[in-house]
């Protein structure tokens, strides 16, 4: 199940760079991604039990998708605008990050300076000979929702020099 909601949110993540061209969305950091194992929250200090309001106040600048059904059943990632995200229903938010080399990227810039199109992105990353020379991890956080209030909170990354097998065309 892992592997299929990882899949997915890379497939949204890539849908979103072939359609936010000329949007600027600041990047998240590593630090970002971090939990507090006591208080249970982000770095920016939400947690579970928080509410939209608060949510939006750490995170509304940041990129987004969205997934709306009940827990297996949240498969259908999209891009949603922060404003058009139904907090008020079972729902889960991911904000991604691609970091190489130990840096956020850019996927716009990234695409650019390497000359490639962003609907190449993943296979570009996980390209053996790109991996021979680049550290890639892909970080997400999952937010839960349900009747408007945040139900669990989890960080997690892929390693692409590790694990970029999952994503190899069959």
């Amino acid at each position: 199940m892992k592997k299929m909601i990882v899949s997915l949110a890379l497939f949204c993540l890539a849908s979103c760079f072939l359609c936010a061209c000329g949007k600027e969305t600041p990047l998240l950091a590593t630090e970002d991604y971090i939990l507090d194992a006591e208080s249970g929250s982000t770095s920016r200090g939400v947690k579970v039990g928080d509410d939209a309001e608060a949510f939006l106040a750490a995170y509304q600048d940041d990129m987004m998708f969205s997934a709306i059904g009940e827990g297996e059943a949240q498969t259908d990632y999209q891009f949603l605008p922060v404003e058009e995200i139904p907090f008020d229903t079972a729902t889960s938010i991911i904000l991604p990050t691609f970091f190489i080399d130990g840096l956020p990227v850019d996927m716009d810039q990234f695409c650019e300076d390497n000359e490639i199109e962003k609907a190449d992105i993943l296979s570009y990353l996980t390209d053996a000979s790109y991996l021979a020379k680049h550290k890639v991890i892909y970080r997400y956080l999952v937010f839960t929702w349900k009747s408007g209030v945040i139900t669990d909170i989890r960080s997690e990354s892929m390693d692409y020099n590790q694990d970029a097998s999952y994503y190899e065309a069959n």
